[in-house]
């Protein structure tokens, strides 16, 4: 029995108005809300439909009479009714997903190339710190030029690096999106990059101890603390922080100490392990590490680890020295350039690729024999011991 039409509806007062089958119109002013009203296993409920006028009156009947036939086979409608909403919604996630799960379906595809999962190089820093909080939850499709440049504004000439760091990112995750079938679109970013405008940086390099104050930093640089040692080490070896803070004594072999890949910086894949010629300076720390601290030449604070990279700087810091551990390789490789060193073997020494993929294919030494005496010459300027490093520099072999 339907006791409502389009008219009554109008001109009924407020309150609750039935039209049989168990649809009801709650009425208030000049809105309302459809409710199926049903039992189900003996218990009463009421299930919204939508709202009155938007849901006009046919429209709710026919609404009614598809959740009335959920219930006459036996099912409770409004699970049901959950059930096909939780499917819709995980549809929409799959064709057109926030960005934030974008981002994480474009990291889990790339990680297998990036060192440590990722985590070493911090791929997703960026993106986690400046654009996911602003964007995170916005669907790909919905993304505009307009909300990468408010997300990127505030750092866009404060810290410029990190900014672009995140938009270049930003535009690999639409561009991959995109790639994929999904709605992402590169080009906002592209837009967006042109809205901040250019930015006049001046990039600043790490702050290097010239190679002529290297022996007096050295020197300073006491015997027995763990951060002195391992900064002697560096500075000796000339390696990068992640290789040289966690040497291990099983990893040297006689007079050569060899980085396993995993510390060695590179793309995931296309780095190998290398090989350090040890001069009998850095042996001599080797030895005395090993007598003091065990497996881990220089630990941190609970042995268990690696001394941290802050570790370090802080010991500069309390020296007065302003350059950075990582200058240590500008200061070798100025030595090397006015010292004559060859430049094949100083650029072997900083582990540095030469030539092109073809030429590497055939030229496969890693030159340790030439980049033995160089070593030895580097360590007696740093120690102030007599080394000929002219004609041992440029020696060929």
């Amino acid at each position: 029995m339907r006791n409502l039409t389009a008219l009554k509806i109008k001109s009924a007062p407020d309150g609750k108005h039935e039209d049989g089958g168990g649809l009801r119109l709650v009425k208030k002013g000049d809105s309302g809300f459809w409710v199926f009203r049903y039992s189900h296993l003996g218990k009463r409920r009421e299930m919204g439909l939508g709202r009155w006028p938007f849901l006009s009156l046919a429209e709710a009947r026919k609404s009614r009479d598809r959740w009335a036939a959920i219930l006459e086979s036996g099912r409770d409608p409004m699970p049901v009714r959950q059930a096909e909403r939780d499917a819709e919604k995980g549809d929409r996630d799959k064709l057109d997903p926030t960005f934030a799960e974008a981002v994480q379906i474009v990291f889990d595809g790339r990680k297998a190339k990036l060192r440590g999962d990722g985590t070493r190089g911090r791929w997703l820093s960026p993106l986690e710190l400046y654009i996911t909080p602003k964007i995170g939850q916005m669907r790909i499709s919905q993304i505009t030029a307009a909300d990468v440049r408010k997300a990127l504004a505030p750092i866009w000439r404060k810290k410029h690096p990190t900014a672009v760091k995140a938009i270049q990112r930003t535009k690999i995750v639409m561009s991959s999106a995109q790639l994929m079938g999904l709605p992402g679109n590169p080009h906002v970013v592209d837009m967006a990059r042109l809205q901040l405008g250019l930015v006049n940086h001046k990039p600043t390099p790490t702050p290097s101890t010239p190679w002529e104050d290297m022996p007096a930093l050295y020197d300073r640089l006491g015997a027995g603390h763990v951060s002195h040692d391992c900064l002697r080490w560096t500075a000796l070896t000339v390696v990068r922080l992640d290789a040289s803070r966690g040497a291990r004594w099983s990893e040297i072999d006689g007079d050569v100490w060899t980085v396993p890949a995993d510390r060695v910086k590179g793309q995931e894949g296309k780095v190998t392990d290398f090989r350090v010629s040890l001069s009998s300076e850095t042996m001599r720390i080797a030895h005395a590490a090993h007598e003091m601290h065990g497996e881990i030449l220089f630990p941190g604070m609970t042995g268990k680890k690696p001394i941290a990279d802050r570790s370090l700087e802080i010991a500069l810091d309390k020296l007065g020295e302003l350059g950075r551990p990582h200058g240590f390789h500008a200061a070798f490789r100025t030595w090397a350039q006015d010292t004559g060193v060859a430049y094949d073997a100083a650029e072997a020494v900083l582990g540095h690729t030469l030539g092109t993929k073809t030429e590497r294919s055939y030229a496969r030494s890693d030159l340790l024999d030439r980049r033995r005496p160089i070593m030895e010459a580097w360590s007696a300027h740093l120690t102030q011991t007599q080394a000929n490093v002219v004609s041992i520099g440029t020696r060929k072999r």
